[in-house]
């Protein structure tokens, strides 16, 4: 790759090899799509590093006479046409779909390319974190009323509680992280915040790479149909128990020693992302489906930073905020 192609138009060239999901079985009805998913994955990148948010800031950044813009302009062609800002937007809003799957394809291939368990235990964290929605809060007895008393008010986000967080209104982003050397995203589902992590746990433990012999979680992954998806996949559940502390039961040194590597890992992983990408206060777009876009594409984004470091020899995991702010 030459040196003087700029690390923008580098990470979006590199889109071209990560390695996507195998095709459904049975091919969608209706006319296949003009332009491939990895082109609109491409200009997804592009809008979170420069945190564009509509088509419409797509295309006024991409009209800019910049010799970078104009590299990228052409990596978002194919066939030798672009597509108009109706189809940006339609394939945009149809992406949330697709990327769990992706995510934790390309997690899984991440895997095998770092082996971020050679000197570790395989073990995967599962946690959720809060990300607030933009705009005002829609309390409950406007709720209850149906009543929407500003314009800036997403109905479309939920309430939830937390001892970190205390009560917000927005989303949950649920996350599994490899436990190792380096943090590797593995799975990834972005819901509104009421909805309880046991819940999308499956969703989880779904993706996880088959070389995971431990999923640890915190006391909302405590639940019977949790163990049962990991037990069916030969994982053993390891979450906080129920009950008034101090357990006294026998396993609860080994418990306390998988907490801890659970809380060196998927918690910190979950305030550095944020922390890149500016999202620790509130998320920059309004909608689950714009929400889901961005919070599962800065996800993709991650990976594919971690991959790019590895495809240059870089260290990897290492210096990721700096990385992205000099793209």
């Amino acid at each position: 790759m030459r040196s003087e192609v700029g690390l923008l138009v580098r990470l979006v060239m590199l889109i071209d090899k990560v390695p996507a999901p195998p095709p459904p079985t049975k091919r969608p009805r209706g006319k296949p799509p003009k332009y491939t998913d990895k082109l609109i994955l491409k200009a997804l990148i592009i809008m979170i590093i420069r945190r564009l948010y509509s088509g419409t800031a797509l295309l006024n950044f991409l009209a800019q006479d910049d010799p970078t813009v104009k590299e990228l302009r052409t990596l978002l062609q194919e066939g030798g046409d672009f597509p108009s800002r109706r189809t940006w937007e339609r394939r945009l809003q149809a992406l949330p779909q697709t990327l769990p799957g992706l995510i934790g394809h390309f997690g899984r291939q991440l895997v095998e390319l770092l082996k971020p368990w050679k000197w570790h235990g395989r073990a995967a964290a599962m946690d959720s974190t809060a990300l607030r929605t933009s705009g005002g809060v829609w309390h409950k007895k406007d709720r209850e009323q149906g009543r929407i008393p500003h314009s800036s008010i997403d109905p479309e986000a939920g309430w939830s509680k937390s001892g970190s967080h205390g009560w917000w209104y927005g989303w949950k982003l649920h996350l599994a992280v490899a436990v190792g050397w380096i943090w590797i995203p593995l799975a990834a589902e972005l819901t509104i915040a009421n909805i309880g992590d046991n819940e999308i746990a499956p969703r989880l433990i779904k993706e996880l790479p088959a070389e995971v012999r431990y999923a640890l979680g915190d006391t909302h992954y405590n639940a019977p149909e949790v163990r049962q998806d990991c037990n069916s996949r030969g994982i053993e559940l390891v979450a906080t128990r129920r009950g008034p502390h101090p357990h006294k039961d026998g396993g609860v040194e080994v418990r306390r020693i998988f907490h801890k590597l659970r809380s060196q890992s998927i918690e910190p992983f979950n305030g550095l992302f944020k922390d890149f990408f500016g999202w620790s206060k509130n998320m920059p777009v309004k909608g689950l489906s714009k929400s889901q876009l961005f919070a599962l594409g800065a996800i993709l984004l991650y990976q594919l930073v971690l991959f790019y470091q590895h495809e240059n020899q870089l260290e990897v995991g290492k210096g990721i905020k700096a990385l992205l702010r000099a793209a």
